[in-house]
């Protein structure tokens, strides 16, 4: 390597909260952050719930000089919140909207109106190709009681297939966004260690911010404390990943994130706290080939076995909202049809006096019209939701053969190591490799 082949790049990524007569302070705020970014100039920057274009409009404006390049994702009801600027050209943007995203019926929690996806714009940074993704996950409402965690293990799931599949020819990865899951969970695990990006927080050689890199914390004053729950600091949500390539080696110089108000502000830049990561990159000049030593062999065993494990426990929880909404599929057949049946029999009364002449109508007319429609109302609202369940289901589905698939893959390349070294898979903890496992060896 040589160290005028070396470059630096800023990324930036915040959730900015920026519902439109319901966000608090957002004008200012939306002010606060444009005024920020033209000081900061950071190469890229990846923005979540940016929910008004109007909103993207005026960062564009104020930013045209500092970050002559933008893209905003338009997706859903109200659009995905998702808005990309950078100071390199973009050369290409495409947007992927996940296939489960809540429910519509749950109109307070909002997720399904959203449209959550997964942006990507294509970088040329110094000659290098860079795929920039930027997302946004269905949120937690309940840690103990989460009735979403299926639709999130699937947007993860498709959000590793669509990183995997569309960055094939790029020189580094770089993804940031509001994840909603904490560093343990079983999604963040399965995105790491399926696509081998790497934590900025983790590998940063310097840190500055709030203690455990937590982005959602309990002094920020747009904070409910009682939503943290169990977790009185606050949680880290938030995230920069990264990971380079044969032509590329990426580390994170340093990682820094805000910690509640700003300085000289009477509020914060969001209910989030935004993050900034200095990524170094330096072209691999030479590269030679080698005979993979025990130690590499058992790595690449040991992380082969730890994905078969995590896409099986992925699985185990598709499956179990595979068994719920087929429940719910069901009470809405079953409530379609009773509604069906009222309809029915509230039209036989009506026929009475029809059928026979001169009898007078048993019900008087206003009650008689109200309880039709409200058969009527039932069945089509029952129909509505058998058709939700129904795609709900094939989603389900479909993500779970997609897992299937991907466990018997995994085990048939398990199955190449020597048979040692896939047993000291199981024996020991894996290491992160540079090699991302579901991806074809070279």
């Amino acid at each position: 390597m040589e160290d005028n082949n070396t470059i630096r790049l800023r990324v930036f990524s915040l959730n900015c909260w920026g519902i439109r007569y319901l966000s608090k302070h957002r004008l200012e705020r939306y002010s606060m952050i444009g005024e920020l970014l033209s000081r900061e100039q950071h190469d890229i920057v990846l923005l979540q719930e940016v929910w008004s274009e109007k909103d993207f409009l005026g960062l564009k404006r104020e930013l045209s000089s500092s970050h002559p390049y933008s893209h905003y994702f338009k997706s859903g009801v109200i659009g995905s919140g998702l808005a990309t600027f950078a100071r390199h050209q973009i050369h290409d943007a495409f947007l992927y909207r996940y296939s489960l995203n809540g429910y519509p019926y749950m109109a307070h929690h909002g997720d399904w109106f959203g449209g959550k996806a997964v942006g990507v714009v294509i970088l040329k940074i110094g000659g290098l190709t860079a795929n920039v993704y930027v997302t946004h996950l269905h949120a937690e409402y309940s840690r103990d009681k989460d009735s979403y965690l299926p639709h999130r293990v699937v947007q993860v799931w498709e959000l590793q297939q669509f990183i995997r599949h569309t960055s094939g020819g790029a020189d580094m990865v770089i993804l940031g966004g509001d994840l909603n899951m904490h560093p343990q969970d079983l999604g963040t695990r399965l995105l790491r260690t399926s696509t081998g990006l790497l934590d900025s927080y983790t590998e940063t050689a310097k840190f500055d911010g709030c203690e455990g890199g937590i982005t959602l914390i309990a002094e920020n004053p747009f904070i409910n404390p009682k939503e943290l729950g169990p977790f009185e600091k606050g949680v880290r949500i938030d995230y920069i990943m990264y990971k380079g390539s044969g032509r590329v080696s990426l580390r994170c110089v340093s990682l820094a994130t805000t910690k509640g108000s700003v300085p000289g502000h009477p509020f914060p830049y969001s209910d989030h706290e935004l993050l900034t990561a200095e990524l170094e990159l330096q072209m691999i000049t030479q590269h030679t080939e080698g005979n993979r030593t025990r130690e590499e062999l058992d790595r690449n065993a040991a992380k082969l076995a730890e994905l078969v494990d995590m896409v099986t426990e992925a699985r185990t929880e598709v499956k179990v909202g595979l068994h719920c909404v087929e429940r719910m599929r069901y009470t809405a057949a079953r409530t379609g049809v009773m509604g069906l049946a009222l309809l029915l029999l509230e039209l036989a009364i009506g026929a009475v006096p029809w059928l026979a002449l001169g009898a007078n109508q048993p019900f008087p007319r206003t009650s008689f019209y109200l309880l039709g429609a409200l058969c009527f109302a039932i069945l089509l609202t029952a129909f509505l939701l058998y058709v939700f369940y129904t795609m709900e289901q094939k989603s389900l589905q479909g993500a779970e053969d997609q897992m299937r698939l991907a466990v018997g893959s995994l085990q048939e390349r398990l199955k190449e190591f020597p048979p040692t070294h896939a047993l000291n898979s199981l024996r020991r903890p894996s290491d992160d490799l540079d090699l991302c496992p579901l991806e074809p060896e070279e």
